[in-house]
């Protein structure tokens, strides 16, 4: 009998109750609008809830993508639909619900569960953390970007603004495009363990998925303060794995540079570092499947 898989039901739990706690803060904001645009929000409000409730039951990296887009922008919709109605309990309840369901959202159990829902046979995939630098303007730019990219152009259309609304749509759809493929990369960036040994996934930092073989790897655990390890975390934050390899392996790694002009170049790598976003779970994993000696 499979075991449950807890990681992917806080999310699921907060997100199939939002309605609940945050409708009536939202139905009191939106009953003295205009009917056209009171009902069509409602109506793109009950679908948006709908298809990403769908999306919290099948755990995938691109269903991962688009929760943390669309359950973060649930804070923005309630404090929105607060500050136009007032302080009162609806307004409480409706923002304490948003945002929780926003941090079980983006909890690194719930990135592991969606980045895991694509492995197949004896696989195991864990999520890799961000670029440091990316966490500081970015991806919430990015995050900005499509959300506005989304709501923008169909609000002013409801508004009864039909030129600028229809120019806001169609402007709105190409950069919301851009913004999500954008995003939408860094859900596809794993570390995956497999039977014959790990594999590192991540187009920011090698020009295709590498196998580590089982035999070629010596160790396995927190990377030292010192190390001289080629760094394959994309300079994440917080602690770091290091791998140590036996004999070196030629990796084709990422230079830097624009998407259209980064390069790759062959390195013989005997030590580097990566940073999954659970380095805890990682490391019982090697450990599981004898990858710590």
């Amino acid at each position: 009998m499979a075991k449950l898989d807890w990681r992917p039901w806080p999310l699921r739990v907060t997100w199939a109750l939002l309605p609940l706690v945050l409708g009536p803060l939202l139905a009191d904001a939106l009953d003295p609008r205009d009917e056209l645009f009171r009902r069509g929000v409602s109506v793109a409000l009950w679908a948006l809830w709908a298809l990403t409730l769908v999306a919290t039951a099948v755990p995938r990296p691109v269903t991962l993508t688009l929760v943390r887009i669309v359950v973060p922008a649930s804070c923005g919709a309630a404090l929105w639909a607060a500050l136009a109605h007032g302080a009162h309990t609806n307004a409480a309840v409706g923002l304490v619900g948003a945002v929780v369901a926003a941090v079980c959202a983006l909890l690194p159990t719930t990135g592991d569960a969606f980045a895991d829902g694509a492995s197949y046979g004896d696989e195991r995939r864990f999520l890799l953390r961000p670029p440091g630098a990316f966490l500081l303007g970015p991806i919430e730019f990015g995050w900005a970007i499509v959300v506005a990219g989304i709501a923008a152009g169909p609000l002013l259309l409801l508004a009864h603004q039909w030129v600028v609304g229809a120019i806001v749509t169609i402007v709105g759809a190409l950069l919301t495009w851009r913004a999500w493929r954008s995003l939408d990369a860094l859900s596809n960036r794993w570390l995956v363990f497999v039977p014959a040994g790990v594999v590192l996934h991540d187009a920011l930092v090698l020009a295709e998925p590498t196998l580590f073989a089982r035999a070629n790897i010596v160790s396995f655990g927190p990377a030292p303060a010192a190390t001289d390890a080629l760094d394959l975390s994309a300079n994440a934050l917080g602690l770091a794995l290091q791998v140590d390899l036996a004999p070196p392996q030629t990796l084709a790694v990422v230079t830097p540079g624009s998407a259209r002009r980064r390069t790759a170049e062959s390195r013989s790598v005997e030590r580097l570092m990566i940073a999954p976003s659970r380095p805890g779970a990682v490391t019982a994993e090697a450990r599981a499947r004898s990858l710590v000696r």
